[in-house]
């Protein structure tokens, strides 16, 4: 070990539900290695994302502010970043030797963020792939994998599937060529060529389970057997599944086809789950699994078809709750129970005082997140009381408060009001609010609080008012306040 602070892994997925793991009781998804990293760890199960699409996720992550200060409230591509504060940033400048492998969706494209460097693929995106005709100068993947095939033209989007849709169509080449398998195999080289006489903290941000669906092969056929369970749908339910996600992504409706997208999307959980797994054989054969702490999480989850919904921006918990599992470096007392499950509601921007704090590194001032160490030793006292959600989207822009026990639910252009007791109900099966007007009365006013004086007037005159305009990018977004 290069110094008494510990190594530092942030394993992040893109789009991976809450609820699809095997230690969180899912009943067909297979992630036997995510299963006992959690069982030698603990298992966060009411961690959620406040703005559950990429771009402002990532920066809550980032930044460990709200939504409202780091100023992306929905998704708004070709924003520049300048945040004064962000995670790698603090890391590098406490002696840390920082990398990120994957994903970033930040802008300009090869913004290191405060990473000392950055082995990018942010996945197709349409705004950077408009904008650079050379595709090598917003991604690192792509001319590997052209090298590695020897074709000049071979691209990731060669299943012929879109980024944001719901067709499926196995990987077309080696399952180690898969970007799933790149990261992994990027991340590896990385613990080869660390600088040794100082900590490390990297970052794994795997592209998948994000669409397309394109998993290896062997993933998929293992699940095309197993029994599904049924979709849920709630009560409320009054709306049609979209047709698209633009033309290249479609959504179908069709019922063999809505089981075959379900089966190919845990197909791409369980082919990360054993990539993670190549990760930390490699962290054992260097020596430094017991001194390095991981935590792994994602950005938002996917409504994958719950309640005639897919994709994210939404406030039901398959968009919006996320796998959140921290296993601290083995040396080291942390008071810790491993296997433990903490309820007490967790939010992105916690990653990063999190991580300071298992570091040692003073955690910056004005963050909005805390560290969830304390949650560790049973110190609950001080804890958010509740967290506040929100996204920007257009007719469904939406506002939502959750204790972990119940939800209450605002949609902004139309007004209509939701409650849900997700302690009973996880699926959110029942909307409480024409019975619990009570409730909906008490959660009114926590998001009328959290609303007060915001630019686009959600509050006036103590009631909150519906229909007016939105934007997913409040002024200071990039910047903070």
């Amino acid at each position: 070990m290069a110094s008494e602070r510990p190594n530092l892994l942030l394993i992040c997925a893109d789009q991976w539900r809450g609820d699809s793991l095997g230690v969180a009781g899912h009943p067909v998804v297979e992630t036997p290695h995510l299963d006992a990293l959690a069982r030698s760890g603990t298992l966060f199960t009411q961690a959620y994302s406040a703005c559950p699409s990429c771009i402002a996720a990532r920066a809550a992550l980032f930044t460990g502010l709200s939504p409202r200060r780091h100023g992306f409230v929905g998704y708004r591509d070709g924003v520049h970043w300048r945040y004064p504060v962000t995670l790698a940033g603090t890391l590098a400048a406490a002696g840390y030797h920082t990398q990120c492998i994957g994903k970033m969706h930040v802008f300009p494209e090869r913004n290191l963020l405060g990473f000392h460097n950055v082995v990018l693929h942010d996945g197709y995106l349409h705004f950077a792939r408009s904008q650079h005709r050379n595709h090598s100068l917003i991604d690192d993947y792509l001319p590997w994998l052209r090298e590695k095939l020897g074709d000049p033209y071979v691209d990731h989007t060669d299943t012929g599937l879109g980024c944001n849709g719901y067709a499926v169509r196995p990987w077309l080449y080696d399952d180690r060529l898969h970007p799933t398998s790149w990261v992994t195999t990027q991340g590896i080289d990385f613990l080869r060529r660390r600088d040794p006489a100082r900590p490390f903290f990297l970052m794994l941000s795997y592209h998948r389970p994000h669409p397309p669906l394109d998993p290896p092969r062997s993933f998929l056929e293992r699940y095309l057997r197993k029994e599904l369970p049924s979709l849920p749908m709630g009560d409320w339910v009054d709306h049609e599944l979209p047709a698209h996600r633009g033309l290249d992504s479609p959504v179908p409706r069709d019922p063999e086809e809505i089981d075959l997208a379900r089966r190919a999307y845990y197909a791409q959980l369980t082919h990360i789950d054993h990539e993670i797994n190549r990760v930390l054989i490699a962290l054992h054969e260097y020596g430094l699994l017991e001194d390095t702490a991981i935590l792994f999480t994602s950005d938002h989850g996917d409504m994958l078809y719950d309640h005639n919904y897919i994709a994210k921006s939404l406030p039901y918990d398959g968009s919006a709750r996320v796998p959140f599992i921290l296993r601290p470096p083995g040396r080291g007392v942390w008071d810790e129970k491993p296997g433990q499950e903490i309820d007490a509601v967790v939010e992105l921007r916690d990653v990063f005082p999190t991580l300071c704090d298992l570091a040692g590194v003073p955690i910056p001032e004005g963050l909005d997140g805390a560290s969830v160490l304390p949650l560790l030793r049973g110190e609950e006292r001080g804890w958010r009381e509740y967290l506040h959600g929100e996204h920007a989207a257009g007719p469904r822009s939406n506002h939502w408060v959750t204790d972990g026990r119940e939800k209450y639910v605002w949609f902004s252009q139309t007004g209509r009001e939701q409650l849900f007791e997700i302690a009973t109900d996880p699926q959110e099966l029942r909307d409480l609010a024409p019975l619990r007007q009570d409730r909906v009365a008490y959660w009114r006013r926590k998001l009328m609080r959290e609303l007060e004086g915001r630019p686009e007037g959600f509050v006036q005159e103590g009631k909150l008012v519906a229909g007016r305009p939105v934007s997913p990018a409040l002024e200071h977004a990039g910047v903070g306040v």
